[in-house]
């Protein structure tokens, strides 16, 4: 089990250079995909809800670390988005969901959950209008995620990561 959280770890690296350096240049109007979310939910329909909390938690405390945000509010998000694909988790399924367009349907959730959370715990000036929070801190950016997620389907191995 450690090595599967070493190999998160390493790969949450590569990752969390390029949400901070690159990811801002593909953002429209400060919406933008989340690379570490992918990857948790990735991590989590392979191994459970069980680690992809734990992962989520420390994936959340490290990238407040990276990005020097507050404390508690991605590592608060990201344990919420593992718990929750956790429930997608299925061992008799994890090459149906993992395979095909279910992936995207899973990231776009949780995702969807993820940043509206992200976005009420970091933010201190939040619209009024709920219409907005839901549109704008959600759905767009948990598709614009799930888009980024394609090359996931199309390129999955044929050993899955553990």
């Amino acid at each position: 089990m450690r090595s599967f959280y070493i190999k998160a770890i390493f790969l949450f690296i590569p990752l969390v250079v390029l949400q901070i350096t690159i990811i801002p240049f593909l953002s429209f109007n400060q919406i933008a995909p989340d690379l570490i979310l992918i990857l948790l939910v990735y991590y989590t329909l392979n191994m459970g809800q069980f680690h992809g909390t734990i992962l989520g938690f420390i994936l959340g405390f490290l990238f407040d670390i990276f990005t020097g945000g507050i404390i508690g509010s991605a590592m608060f998000s990201k344990t919420l988005s593992g718990f929750i694909a956790g429930y997608f988790y299925n061992e008799n399924k994890m090459d149906t969901n993992l395979k095909s367009s279910m992936l995207l349907f899973i990231i776009f959730i949780v995702g969807t959950i993820d940043t509206m959370v992200y976005t009420f715990f970091s933010t201190s000036k939040m619209q009024i209008n709920p219409i907005t929070i839901i549109f704008e801190q959600g759905i767009i950016p948990g598709l614009y995620s799930a888009c980024i997620a394609i090359p996931l389907i199309v390129f999955y191995p044929r050993k899955v990561l553990k």
